[in-house]
């Protein structure tokens, strides 16, 4: 009988891949591979089989017994077929990736993109919660995911909703709106992102009072002091946590206008920021800017005791959300939303 489903999470760089059984439980270990998806779809097929097979073997069943398998991509796609090439070979655009995948498995397969996986894993991780969640990813660029109360995954009429990053922030630096990666002015993503991160910290350590910073007498390029600027931010280093509570607070303010949008309830954050040491610091910060910017109907209920009505926490999957929710999204294919035979 095949009572399992499998999740793969399709990345740039790594592909992560996990195994729930009939009760959406993890059947062994996350497996992980290195990903080649810049080589070509077909390549890319080859590594999840043997990667299902590794699934499979871990958890002491045959490839056969899996029923269902899930597919994220980190691109938009629409039923199946991605849209973007993103960090992709150009091969995977306009090609119905479920459907070539279904035929070479032989399984049917759900597919959606990895933020929309991420949101849907957050919020099967939490079956005590059955109201909406919005999830949030600061990283490269910054992605979101909407699951609506009861559990529906909501991906739009074409499956392109929550691109967050998209979210029109009119605040300017140096007199200007900054771009985003895309070259676009005045986007929550051109705030809130690595490559965000990139541009505000070589504005500050260009600054004469900062002159002496040893990011600012480092020769390494600006890649590389993006990535240590988190080290120093764990030290309580004031330029590096200045910049951090910058995108905080931009952040905070992205979310009260989502909060007045979407009515979300709970609010996930997930990414790199959540696994540093002063994440709590972080997201004490990203409260104080939805507080200054979030309507008064959307932080807390007029009637005693006034209870919260938008809650900002850190996400609890990790970087298995994305193939936890694709496993139990595969899951709903042949069962009911909350996974049970």
């Amino acid at each position: 009988m095949k009572t399992h489903f499998a999740g793969l999470d399709i990345g740039g760089s790594t592909i992560k891949c996990m195994l729930v059984d009939a009760a959406g439980e993890a059947a062994g270990p996350i497996v992980e591979v290195k990903s080649h998806v810049k080589e070509g779809f077909r390549k890319t097929f080859g590594q999840l089989n043997e990667a299902m097979s590794a699934l499979a073997a871990n958890a002491g069943i045959s490839v056969e017994e899996i029923a269902a398998v899930g597919l994220d991509v980190p691109a938009p796609c629409s039923n199946g077929v991605v849209w973007g090439r993103a960090n992709l070979a150009e091969d995977w655009v306009g090609t119905d990736i479920r459907g070539e995948f279904s035929k070479a498995t032989g399984k049917p397969v759900f597919m959606t993109n990895d933020c929309n996986a991420a949101a849907f894993g957050e919020w099967m991780y939490r079956p005590e919660h059955n109201g909406g969640l919005l999830y949030v990813a600061p990283g490269t660029g910054l992605g979101g995911g909407l699951v609506l109360p009861g559990g529906v995954l909501y991906e739009g009429s074409n499956g392109l909703a929550l691109e967050v990053g998209d979210l029109s922030v009119p605040r300017f630096e140096d007199g200007d709106l900054p771009l985003d990666g895309r070259g676009r002015k005045g986007c929550l993503e051109g705030w809130v992102s690595l490559m965000a991160l990139r541009r505000q910290l070589g504005k500050a350590i260009s600054a004469p009072e900062n002159a002496s910073h040893p990011l600012a007498q480092s020769p390494a390029p600006i890649e590389e002091k993006a990535f240590q600027l988190r080290d120093f931010a764990e030290k309580g280093d004031p330029l590096a946590l200045s910049i951090f509570a910058l995108q905080a607070n931009v952040l905070g303010h992205g979310l009260g206008d989502l909060a007045s949008i979407l009515d979300p309830g709970l609010i996930a954050i997930g990414g790199g920021l959540s696994e540093t040491g002063f994440r709590d610091w972080f997201i004490g910060e990203v409260r104080k800017g939805f507080a200054e910017r979030a309507m008064a109907p959307y932080q807390k209920c007029p009637i005693p005791p006034h209870q919260p009505t938008t809650l900002i926490e850190w996400a609890i999957g990790g970087d298995g959300a994305a193939a936890y929710g694709s496993a139990r999204k595969a899951m709903q294919l042949v069962t009911d939303s909350r996974g049970h035979a």
